[in-house]
């Protein structure tokens, strides 16, 4: 039976899979275009089965108790929808070393139910549950490129295959059982349909009403890894959603206009959200701040870490250190904290990442900074700016910081890429425009 299954399952995968990936290589102009699309995809497929072939860590972890989740739907399978669904799940002493008590909140907990539903196809295989998640990262993070390639024309068009596909420490992290291919996989993947939807060609409305439950399903399971990376992804979107309708209107056009519309819908956004649960509150927010901060301060002992003596769980606290929280999102590892391999390929990337921000600076300065629409570079900005705020003050380790960052670097790449100079680049790569020789 479940031999099976797993059969049917995979073929029908393949059977959605193949057609896609024949699909996306024809429409894929010659040269440059396809030979990034195939080293995209090999680096993503392959450095994800590669590094779960034997699971270390939370991957690991994550995977044991997958299985513990499958083999109860085995054994229960009229019971499926709620062991999928409860908000408590407690695994005693008898099915494992110790208790596990799971919130259906948790984000380690939604992937780990993840999993388990996956184990039916692959019959536990982690490798081959890397091999899906992969898959759906790369998926995802294809589409926006192409989104963005067909949308905005006058924009350099390899910018999104760099910044969201290519990028090392992207693909490195954000691919196989992991948090990050998740979050990625889903947020570029929304960000592609709300770039469809907003700037591509012109849709009927059963196309757009036949896609708005995977869009729904998309934005729940990208909320359901990470909350506070989420929620202003999602706030960005939906205002530049709005912006975009009242510019089609005519109601709003001028830049000024279109940052005040933004600027209210997140400020709503902001207000409304604790008014309908406390769990989202200020005091909420700031203890949240400090236990992720202690708890990692607390498991970075003799490890390569920064730290904030005087941050407190207050909104004051905070904002006060919300600078040196972007700085160090954005710039650490230096070069010189530690000599592991890991930290230098880190620090390396914090150094071409400077000089791509000093040469968008310039080019901002000489008013060449690209064309992407005001309201799209303007919701990034926060978002990037949100995120490394956020990344950067709960996350002192330096190791995990550079984990963390794959969900915001190829949001701020996207925008580096955009100037006139990049641009260039680009076209001297062959990667300069989305058509055929």
């Amino acid at each position: 039976m479940k031999i099976t299954l797993a059969i049917l399952l995979n073929m029908s995968l393949l059977v959605v899979l193949l057609p896609w990936l024949r699909q996306q290589w024809q429409a894929t102009p010659l040269g440059a275009w396809r030979g990034a699309f195939g080293l995209a995809l090999g680096l993503r497929v392959g450095v994800g089965v590669v590094r779960n072939w034997h699971p270390q860590a939370d991957a690991a972890f994550m995977s044991s108790v997958g299985r513990l989740v499958t083999d109860k739907i085995w054994q229960h399978p009229s019971q499926t929808w709620d062991i999928l669904t409860r908000a408590v799940t407690v695994f005693p002493k008898g099915h494992a070393s110790y208790d596990f008590v799971f919130s259906n909140t948790s984000n380690t907990w939604i992937l780990i139910k993840t999993l388990a539903v996956l184990n039916v196809a692959s019959l536990e295989t982690d490798w081959l549950n890397a091999l899906y998640i992969s898959l759906f990262a790369f998926v995802g993070c294809w589409l926006l490129a192409r989104s963005l390639a067909n949308a905005f024309p006058k924009t350099p068009a390899g910018a999104g295959v760099v910044a969201f596909l290519l990028w090392p420490s992207v693909w490195f992290w954000a691919t196989g059982i992991s948090k990050e291919a998740v979050l990625l996989g889903s947020g570029a993947w929304l960000t592609a349909r709300v770039v469809d939807a907003c700037f591509g060609p012109a849709r009927r409305g059963w196309f757009v009403a036949a896609g708005l439950p995977g869009t729904v399903g998309l934005a729940l399971l990208h909320l359901g890894m990470r909350y506070f990376f989420a929620a202003p992804l999602l706030g960005v979107l939906g205002g530049v959603a709005i912006v975009q309708a009242l510019r089609r209107t005519g109601v709003v056009r001028r830049r000024g206009a279109q940052g005040l519309v933004l600027a209210a819908v997140l400020g709503g956004g902001m207000w409304l959200v604790p008014q309908l649960s406390k769990a989202f509150s200020m005091n909420k927010f700031t203890n949240q701040v400090m236990n992720v901060y202690a708890f990692d301060i607390a498991h970075s002992v003799g490890r390569p870490h920064f730290e904030y003596p005087n941050l407190r769980p207050t909104g004051a606290s905070i904002a006060a250190h919300a600078p040196l929280a972007v700085a160090n999102a954005l710039t650490r590892p230096w070069l010189g904290e530690s000599w592991k391999p890991l930290y230098v390929a880190a620090a390396l990337e914090n150094v071409a990442l400077l000089a791509l921000l000093a040469l968008a600076g310039w080019a901002a300065v000489r008013g060449r900074s690209g064309r992407l629409p005001f309201s799209l570079v303007l919701g990034l900005i926060v978002f990037c700016l949100v995120l490394a705020f956020l990344i950067g003050l709960t996350t002192p380790n330096l190791g995990t910081l550079n984990r963390y960052r794959s969900g915001l670097l190829p949001y701020l790449l996207l925008l580096l890429f955009q100037n006139d100079y990049a641009a260039a680049a680009f076209r001297r790569l062959g990667l300069g425009s989305w058509s055929r020789p």
